[in-house]
């Protein structure tokens, strides 16, 4: 009988732990699919640092920063990355020199290890440029100038620089443009880049068709060409962007185009930081799209991209006119200019850069500054290479 009683406990226990192995053996795969699921998805946190930008793109355990914010955002950057349990960075990409793209960058290059750092050949003479250049130096990372058509990889992800296809006189149309694809899921950055520079893209022949398409420059007229938003054809929008802020970003003419197309818009300005998740079929979005529609309203200063600490030179009779609240004194101002200079070959100067075009140039944009041209050779601009 004890014989018998042993035999059946030796059964059960035997038939326990073929249970408990096949149990271990379930969770090791459940904890398996989990670890395959996370090095497959891709995250891209579009953070709001107010009037600037700044795009973390996760993916797996490597992670990669478009820009960087203003001067004064170094630190909010930061602590956004070390929320997110980032400790190093595989790429970091300065799309240009203005300060509300790189003016946090030397605080994440300082704080991070960096492998990458992409940047143009462009210099620009301002301390913001200067401190993330000391920054590259002090923490020895490896510098590059993006080619068109290279391809980098980010975990399951890859990303294709678009442009600039050359360096110009406007910092702007000096962006590096970029295609990020995770399977199906394709993004689209641009920094500031302008009409002029989505042209160039375009030419490239590179296939641009993005499912998300974070706008040019803020969302400010001179980007989203109707050319380019045709062939990126996206189903979303991301527009980056300061609450209230005096560039009047985004503008109405690029929230109709969006509108007109069926885009679902998202916005820093009113909803935060904004999260896309990519599992390479899907995305899906940490908030409902803006139903607002609401454009910016332009008001008070709003003379280019650097800091006041940064503008070279005396404030011109053209700074006054752009920083005055009251259009009527606008118009006063500019009258005195042309007036004043009659006798002076008038020219145009950019928010950015130091070149100056004359009357029919074809760099010429509705935003240059009128100015004469003694005066902008006194303020160290030079003719660019067309008005030589």
């Amino acid at each position: 009988m004890k014989k018998i009683k042993k035999l059946k406990f030796a059964a059960l226990l035997a038939a326990v732990m073929l249970t408990c192995t096949a149990c271990m053996g379930s969770v090791s795969d459940t904890k398996e699919t989990i670890h395959t699921e996370e090095r497959d998805t891709l995250f891209v946190h579009y953070i709001d640092v107010g009037q600037g930008d700044a795009t973390l793109i996760t993916c797996g355990d490597e992670a990669m920063l478009i820009d960087a914010g203003d001067n004064d955002k170094g630190t909010a950057v930061q602590m956004y990355l070390e929320k997110q349990d980032i400790d190093s960075l595989k790429y970091v990409i300065g799309t240009h020199p203005d300060a509300d793209h790189i003016g946090g960058m030397d605080v994440i290059l300082t704080k991070f290890d960096c492998e990458t750092v992409l940047l143009t050949e462009e210099e620009k003479d301002t301390a913001t440029y200067r401190d993330v250049v000391d920054a590259i130096r002090y923490r020895n990372c490896k510098r590059i100038a993006p080619e068109i058509a290279e391809e980098y990889t980010l975990g399951s992800a890859v990303f294709t620089i678009l442009g600039p296809m050359e360096l110009c006189d406007d910092s702007n149309d000096n962006s590096i443009a970029v295609l990020l694809e995770h399977g199906e899921n394709r993004f689209y950055f641009e920094g500031d880049a302008s009409e002029r520079e989505e042209a160039d893209i375009l030419e490239t022949g590179i296939d641009i068709q993005a499912d998300v398409y974070k706008t040019g420059h803020h969302g400010s007229k001179t980007s989203t060409s109707d050319e380019l938003l045709a062939d990126v054809n996206p189903t979303y929008a991301v527009i980056s962007a300061g609450e209230g802020n005096s560039y009047g970003h985004p503008s109405a003419e690029v929230l109709n185009k969006l509108r007109a197309a069926g885009v679902q818009v998202f916005r820093t300005d009113e909803q935060g930081t904004i999260v896309a998740k990519s599992d390479q079929t899907e995305i899906t979005w940490n908030c409902s799209p803006s139903e607002s529609w609401q454009a910016g309203e332009p008001h008070g200063s709003a003379s280019g991209e650097e800091t006041a600490g940064e503008a070279q030179g005396s404030v011109s009779r053209e700074e006054m006119a752009g920083e005055a609240q009251d259009s009527d004194l606008k118009e006063e101002l500019s009258e005195e200019i042309r007036t004043g200079d009659e006798q002076e070959e008038i020219v145009h100067i950019t928010e950015s850069g130091k070149k100056y075009h004359a009357a029919g140039c074809s760099y010429l944009k509705d935003s240059d500054i009128e100015i004469s041209r003694t005066e902008a050779e006194a303020q160290g601009y030079e003719p660019c290479k067309i008005c030589e």
